[in-house]
């Protein structure tokens, strides 16, 4: 049992996390509000951060974290005009460099019908990111917050930088530099978007991120589906069978999600490989376009996922309910795309960031 409040000292939390016992999630906040604003020391973030790692972090503890620093973040109120505010994400540290996947699925989710609000930073171990990809494409980054806001409207989707919205992770950048190891702070971008949508599409490389973020959606009632392709893909995986937790009012169902089952061509990892930004653009600009090929199979699989989340879903699903919802799916996802709406809406986007552009 963590210690009382009233003895909440970097001493005490230490101690209780190296004698194996979890924070309550008052202690938990404690620290990590010590840590967003600026009075914890270096050597008491890294402290924390390793103590709690070598422990293994909690749902508990790992919500609290996140409520936190989204209670430190701008604020980022988004008018969706009644449509679903979703947000596609993967941790990333899957080790495969492959094309934006999620990204690109953002954009066909928004011309769908639903309002996306994509949280993301530049890469940290890949070659691209969402940051890095989306100026390729034109994307304006340096907007102030309330023209991220002013975009997600008039486009249906736009991009909340992560260091941009939250400025209090300086406070914790030398710690976890020096350090050089996964710690919480690596699964806490899916679960702190500014923008609080009311739904979240994960992809996990690690399956302990898995049980951890879908925990943490559950804990909060908020909808969403995380998933894990079986070979680590954080994404789901036109490889192979992907491991999905489906939550719902607090409630999270286990699936697996087998491409072929939902009207998606199997491809290998290899074939989705990535490069660098401008060349993870120019096949962003294909897959958006109507070309087929591997990297439209996983875009239309995961935006088939995102708008099965999004929908108004039967509580009660089962393996063969959730096969047909998410082929379903896809297939709009297809639509979409054959249509010339997807890349409607990323001109739209890019156009939108620019507004004083020619």
């Amino acid at each position: 049992m963590a210690s009382a409040p009233g003895d909440r000292t970097w001493r005490t939390v230490l101690t209780d996390l190296l004698a194996g016992r979890d924070l309550d999630r008052a202690t938990a906040s404690w620290a990590m509000d010590e840590v967003m604003s600026g009075r914890a020391t270096d050597v008491e973030v890294a402290g924390f951060l390793v103590a709690l790692r070598a422990k293994g972090e909690t749902v508990e503890e790992v919500r609290a974290l996140a409520d936190v620093m989204v209670g430190h973040a701008v604020p980022l109120p988004v008018e969706s005009g009644g449509r679903p505010l979703v947000d596609i994400v993967g941790t990333g540290g899957d080790g495969y460099d492959t094309v934006n996947i999620s990204t690109m699925a953002c954009v066909v989710a928004a011309a769908a019908g639903v309002t996306v609000v994509k949280h993301g930073n530049r890469a940290a171990s890949s070659k691209s990111g969402a940051a890095d990809v989306l100026e390729a494409l034109g994307v304006d980054l340096t907007m102030e917050p309330e023209d991220v806001a002013r975009v997600a409207g008039q486009a249906g989707i736009s991009f909340a930088f992560a260091q941009t919205f939250h400025p209090s992770m300086r406070f914790a950048a030398t710690a976890r530099r020096g350090l050089g190891i996964p710690t919480a702070f690596n699964i806490l971008g899916p679960i702190t978007n500014p923008a609080r949508p009311q739904v979240s599409v994960v992809g996990c490389a690690q399956e302990r991120a898995m049980e951890i973020l879908s925990g943490v959606f559950a804990d909060r009632g908020t909808t969403a589906t995380v998933m894990r392709g079986r070979e680590g893909l954080d994404e789901a995986s036109p490889a192979g069978p992907t491991d999905v937790r489906w939550v719902r009012g607090g409630q999270i169902t286990s699936f697996v999600l087998e491409p072929e089952a939902v009207g998606v061509r199997r491809h290998t990892i290899e074939e989705l490989r990535g490069g660098d930004a401008a060349h993870n653009a120019e096949v962003a600009r294909r897959v958006l376009a109507g070309a087929d090929g591997p990297a439209t199979e996983a875009v239309v699989l995961n935006a088939g996922v995102a708008l099965a989340t999004a929908t108004e879903a039967p509580q009660e699903l089962d393996q063969d309910g959730f096969e047909r919802l998410v082929a379903r799916h896809v297939e709009v996802a297809r639509e979409t795309i054959g249509s010339g709406a997807a890349a409607g809406v990323l001109a739209e986007w890019v156009r939108a960031t620019r507004p004083g552009a020619a």
